[in-house]
Protein backbone atom coordinates (compact mmCIF):
# COMPACT_ATOMS: atom_id res chain seq x y z
CA UNK A 1 0.00 0.00 0.00
CA UNK A 2 1.38 3.60 -0.76
CA UNK A 3 1.57 5.96 2.06
CA UNK A 4 0.76 9.76 2.10
CA UNK A 5 1.28 12.56 4.60
CA UNK A 6 -2.01 13.79 6.19
CA UNK A 7 -2.08 16.64 8.28
CA UNK A 8 1.42 15.43 9.89
CA UNK A 9 0.43 11.86 9.51
CA UNK A 10 1.28 9.17 7.30
CA UNK A 11 -1.87 7.25 6.17
CA UNK A 12 -1.76 3.84 4.09
CA UNK A 13 -3.96 4.13 1.04
CA UNK A 14 -4.87 1.35 -1.14
CA UNK A 15 -4.31 2.68 -5.05
CA UNK A 16 -0.78 3.97 -5.88
CA UNK A 17 -2.18 6.05 -9.04
CA UNK A 18 -4.82 7.87 -6.76
CA UNK A 19 -4.56 11.84 -6.99
CA UNK A 20 -4.87 12.31 -3.05
CA UNK A 21 -3.28 15.76 -3.24
CA UNK A 22 -5.91 16.94 -5.70
CA UNK A 23 -8.09 18.77 -2.29
CA UNK A 24 -5.18 18.86 -0.05
CA UNK A 25 -6.34 18.78 3.50
CA UNK A 26 -9.78 20.21 2.77
CA UNK A 27 -12.93 17.87 3.82
CA UNK A 28 -14.79 16.82 0.95
CA UNK A 29 -19.01 16.54 1.06
CA UNK A 30 -19.88 13.44 -0.96
CA UNK A 31 -23.66 12.60 -1.92
CA UNK A 32 -24.48 8.58 -2.30
CA UNK A 33 -25.76 8.53 -5.92
CA UNK A 34 -29.10 6.51 -5.00
CA UNK A 35 -30.35 7.14 -1.37
CA UNK A 36 -28.76 11.35 -1.33
CA UNK A 37 -27.21 10.79 2.06
CA UNK A 38 -24.50 12.65 2.32
CA UNK A 39 -21.17 11.99 3.95
CA UNK A 40 -17.80 14.23 4.59
CA UNK A 41 -14.28 12.65 4.37
CA UNK A 42 -11.09 13.97 3.70
CA UNK A 43 -9.74 14.87 0.17
CA UNK A 44 -7.40 11.13 0.48
CA UNK A 45 -10.79 9.23 0.99
CA UNK A 46 -12.53 11.41 -1.82
CA UNK A 47 -9.82 10.52 -4.03
CA UNK A 48 -10.71 6.66 -2.99
CA UNK A 49 -14.42 6.89 -3.66
CA UNK A 50 -13.41 8.62 -6.99
CA UNK A 51 -11.54 4.89 -8.14
CA UNK A 52 -14.57 3.14 -6.49
CA UNK A 53 -17.03 4.54 -8.69
CA UNK A 54 -14.88 4.63 -11.99
CA UNK A 55 -14.09 1.26 -11.44
CA UNK A 56 -17.90 0.74 -10.99
CA UNK A 57 -18.29 2.10 -14.39
CA UNK A 58 -15.89 0.18 -15.79
CA UNK A 59 -16.78 -3.15 -14.18
CA UNK A 60 -13.16 -3.71 -12.65
CA UNK A 61 -15.01 -5.41 -9.41
CA UNK A 62 -10.71 -6.23 -7.98
CA UNK A 63 -10.83 -2.07 -7.75
CA UNK A 64 -14.27 -2.02 -6.27
CA UNK A 65 -13.51 -4.76 -3.73
CA UNK A 66 -9.87 -3.37 -2.82
CA UNK A 67 -11.89 0.21 -2.45
CA UNK A 68 -14.35 -0.48 -0.60
CA UNK A 69 -12.33 -2.73 1.85
CA UNK A 70 -10.26 0.19 2.92
CA UNK A 71 -12.73 2.31 3.04
CA UNK A 72 -14.70 0.49 5.36
CA UNK A 73 -12.03 -0.04 7.62
CA UNK A 74 -11.00 3.62 8.02
CA UNK A 75 -14.30 5.33 7.67
CA UNK A 76 -17.16 2.85 8.75
CA UNK A 77 -19.95 5.19 9.34
CA UNK A 78 -19.29 7.24 5.53
CA UNK A 79 -18.51 3.96 4.27
CA UNK A 80 -22.29 2.81 5.11
CA UNK A 81 -23.66 6.17 3.74
CA UNK A 82 -21.96 6.59 0.58
CA UNK A 83 -20.99 2.80 -0.48
CA UNK A 84 -23.05 -0.03 1.44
Amino acid sequence: MKQINYKGKKIKVPFKDANYTLDGDKDIELQNPFSGEKATVPGYAAAVYDVIIGAQATNNYSLVQKGCDWFSRNFPKQYMTLLD
